[in-house]
């Protein structure tokens, strides 16, 4: 893994921005703004995948695999933290002393001189960004954004837009949303994590303060969870916007009905505001009360922020539907954190009706998956009805002697509940044996666990043919 150099000082100019796995969401999203900017854009990836696809649509030059020669002539070169210091491209780069921006400092170079709204926590940001967005379009805004997941209803993870707004979903996990700029900070929440960057849960909280206090107009924060109560402390209140159901909210959220699409309403300056999104879960309802938080200090008018924010549709790999063959339904989230997992399985509780949720969990990184093996097994083992636990997925992390998805499984009190299958074949045949008609199977992680799918998709296919 590469951490960014956060001093380093941006280029002032940028002809041919070459991105170092370029595939990625943010990645991909950022490399669109980069085109939509007038300048040159290639990029490599290890594999092919639909924002790959779109790219080269666009007429930009992806190679498939890394190599030196892929760098081209390039001026300047974009990574992910997730990029290997022995990267051929990343090694000529350095080579030839090109400046390499961690994607946020290229985000960063983008958003000069802009007013930025940046969305942090460690999870809910993605779906409070694309709310926000949503938001601000149907009030007839037009602000530039990048999101780490694509908007459902734009079908892109990011766009230029021709108003001085920009909003972002700053990433926490190496420090990186400490460069921006920010004016109007939203906080989903602070559930430490990512410690084997931060070193200690002191360091990982005071990286939040430090974030909220560089915003310059405002802080929208969770009155709710406790290591946002633990930062709001170390603020000026004055310049403090809380949010959620606890009777000290400035946007206070009550009445949340769970039947489906997730109906609320928020207390706003002693005025009530109901809504009904078109996606379910009490999380997003919170979600939700966050997003409304930022619009209504952006000056738009209650009323009509709320019923902009409705008009979300969703981001892809939360919650979202692939298929559904003899009556299983087999969908697919992004969750990775036990809290995530949590909320995720809690919300498919509420529309699954009288069918059951199958769990097809991927751990995530050998230190998170060391570091939250029992909370991931209580999740899972309470919530859904029966788990299939894959092998771990380290991204950017070596493997760890000892720690695999073993050691979540066996956490279960009942091991009627689980099974570990490290090969997906044989975990995608296994899931369709259990799968009855009417249940959920749940594929999650932040890895590459949704291309099991076309594997379970298959089995189904083959049982219920």
């Amino acid at each position: 893994m590469i951490y960014p150099d956060l001093t380093l000082e941006l280029p002032e100019t940028v002809s041919t921005v070459h991105f170092i796995g370029i595939g990625g969401s943010g990645m991909s999203g950022i490399a669109r703004l980069f085109l939509d900017a007038g300048h040159t854009v290639t990029g490599s990836d290890a594999a092919e995948n639909a924002n790959v696809i779109a790219l080269r649509e666009r007429g930009v030059r992806i190679a498939i695999g890394h190599d030196a020669a892929n760098l081209g002539d390039a001026d300047t070169v974009v990574i992910t933290g997730a990029l290997w210091p022995t990267n051929p491209e990343y090694v000529l780069a350095t080579k030839r002393g090109l400046p390499i921006l961690h994607r946020s400092q290229a985000l960063t170079w983008l958003v000069a001189k802009q007013r930025l709204v940046a969305v942090a926590g460690a999870h809910g940001k993605t779906t409070s960004t694309g709310m926000i967005v949503s938001g601000l379009l149907a009030l007839g805004q037009d602000p530039s954004f990048v999101n780490g997941g694509v908007i459902e209803s734009l079908g892109v993870s990011s766009g230029a837009g021709a108003d001085p707004l920009f909003v972002v979903e700053a990433d926490e996990s190496d420090g990186s949303f400490l460069i921006y700029d920010t004016s109007i900070a939203l906080i989903t929440n602070v559930d430490p994590e990512h410690l084997d960057y931060y070193g200690s849960r002191e360091n990982f909280m005071k990286a939040f303060v430090t974030f909220a206090s560089n915003a310059s107009e405002l802080v929208v924060i969770s009155s709710d969870d406790a290591g946002a109560r633990e930062v709001s402390a170390q603020l000026d209140p004055d310049r403090l916007l809380t949010f959620g159901e606890d009777d000290s909210a400035d946007v206070r959220l009550h009445s949340v009905l769970t039947d489906g699409p997730v109906g609320f309403t928020v207390n706003y300056q002693g005025v009530d505001y109901s809504a009904r999104l078109t996606v379910p879960g009490h999380h997003n309802a919170v979600n939700a009360a966050g997003a409304f938080a930022v619009l209504v200090a952006l000056g738009n008018e209650p009323a009509a922020a709320l019923a902009a924010i409705a008009t979300f549709g969703g981001t892809r790999r939360r919650f979202e539907l692939h298929a559904t063959i003899g009556g299983v339904s087999v969908l697919d989230d992004y969750a990775h954190h036990p809290t995530e997992v949590e909320a995720l399985l809690r919300s498919a509780r509420t529309v699954v009706g009288e069918g059951r949720v199958i769990a097809v969990h991927q751990p995530h990184l050998y230190s998170r998956t060391h570091l939250f093996a029992q909370e991931f097994a209580t999740a899972l083992e309470e919530l859904a009805d029966h788990t299939v636990v894959l092998a771990v997925c380290g991204a950017r992390e070596e493997p760890v002697p000892g720690v695999t998805g073993e050691i979540v499984s066996e956490k279960f009190a009942d091991q009627s509940k689980v099974a570990y299958i490290d090969e997906w074949q044989d975990a995608a045949d296994y899931i369709a044996k259990v799968a009855e008609p009417g249940d959920f199977v749940i594929t999650m992680g932040c890895g590459d666990v949704y291309r099991i799918i076309p594997q379970v998709r298959e089995a189904l296919e083959d049982r219920w043919s």
